[in-house]
């Protein structure tokens, strides 16, 4: 996710806020200040506008505990963790790659919910200990709010519609059972669409009941759910169509020279038009200083392209991100998307071999969805 605030690393991991969380924050502070002033009028506005916020911010750090908490246990199986993400419906780890095994799925799921099943019988227990008075206190209204939060938290999150927690424990006990991780992410994918389809169904049912905005939210986690479990399935086959593919069995050995000296306007006319190709690796005197594709070209004014060389537009090679014969095909395939690229210059040795493109692997992904009998 690109449009975020980040805010550090924690045990090596980013942590990124996503805009889209301020809206989900705001919404939790004008709900807490009404229910503060419904339940203790006898508190002034300025304590009920700090609980709230202080109340919001504690939300945050128990939906990052969460996150935490896979990510941990995902890095204790081997498995690389880029960065932890809080937006609107909650959090997102981006864990590269699938367990080895059903078990490790299984407590990389599970632990999640169990994390934020503490949170909230911590805050509660709290609570009910320290609460012998007439009412509760300030801090004891924040931790009991954020105790019941953590526990619906923690069942919402069980709920079996993959890609949820709980769909990935479905998906970890199918897999132990089948012995297949496609076959269990696809029934486990199947699972999710089906609890999609039922909140979306209930959502609306409530909505014409005159529950109103609760019936239409209903309905948004449904579509989002069900989002979310067709993109996960897609995500997965492509994983295992691409496993143990190195960049090196993709690269277009045939690669396109262009000379430094070169006029946009000539390398567009006599090269770019003609051959079709989209990227050109830029020579000067026989050896690759850098590469350059149509992205570069489109930024310089048409009335400067007789006169402004390639040299002048080309991304240089030391700025340009490449990769190895021996990269795995997922990892160039996460570069590009990262960097927004369609091509990548392909090093064996110390030696420009090749260059990749998204649309090679595009084609290899066609044909082996059509030898698989699998319709895109």
């Amino acid at each position: 996710m690109h449009s975020q605030i980040k805010l550090g690393r924690i045990f090596g991991i980013r942590v990124g806020l996503h805009y889209s969380w301020f809206l989900i924050a705001l919404l939790i502070v004008f709900s807490l200040v009404g229910g503060y002033r419904s339940n203790h009028p006898e508190w002034n506005i300025s304590l009920i506008a700090t609980l709230s916020l202080a109340t919001a911010f504690l939300f945050f750090v128990s939906l990052l505990l969460h996150e935490l908490a896979h990510s941990l246990v995902a890095k204790a199986e081997g498995l690389p963790v880029r960065e932890i993400t809080l937006f609107a419906l909650g959090g997102v780890s981006q864990i590269g790659g699938e367990a080895a095994t059903a078990g490790a799925e299984f407590w990389i799921a599970i632990v999640g919910p169990l994390s934020s099943l503490l949170i909230g019988f911590l805050c509660l227990g709290t609570v009910d200990l320290v609460s012998r008075g007439p009412g509760p206190g300030p801090f004891m209204a924040v931790l009991s709010w954020l105790g019941y939060i953590n526990l619906g938290l923690a069942f919402f999150h069980m709920i079996p519609g993959y890609p949820m927690d709980g769909g990935r424990v479905l998906r970890a006990i199918l897999w132990w059972k089948s012995g297949s991780l496609d076959r269990a992410t696809r029934y486990a994918a199947i699972t999710g669409q089906a609890v999609a389809g039922a909140f979306i169904a209930l959502g609306i049912i409530e909505f014409f009941r005159g529950t109103g905005l609760s019936g239409l939210w209903i309905a948004f986690i449904g579509w989002f759910l069900l989002h979310a479990a067709r993109e996960s399935y897609v995500e997965t086959t492509l994983k295992s169509s691409l496993d143990g593919v190195k960049v090196g069995d993709l690269t277009a050995q045939d690669f396109p020279f262009a000379d430094q000296d070169l006029t946009i306007q000539e390398f567009v006319d006599e090269m770019l038009l003609r051959t079709g190709r989209r990227c050109f690796l830029v020579v000067r005197n026989g050896q690759v200083i850098g590469l350059v594709t149509p992205h570069e070209i489109k930024h310089v004014d048409r009335t400067q392209w007789p006169v402004v060389r390639l040299s002048a537009v080309m991304r240089p090679l030391e700025k340009a991100r490449t990769v190895t014969s021996e990269t795995s095909l997922l990892r160039a395939l996460e570069i590009m998307g990262q960097d927004d690229l369609n091509q990548l210059p392909v090093f064996s040795g110390g030696q420009v071999k090749g260059v990749l493109s998204r649309e090679k692997i595009l084609d290899y992904l066609r044909t082996r969805m059509e030898l698989q009998g699998i319709r895109g």
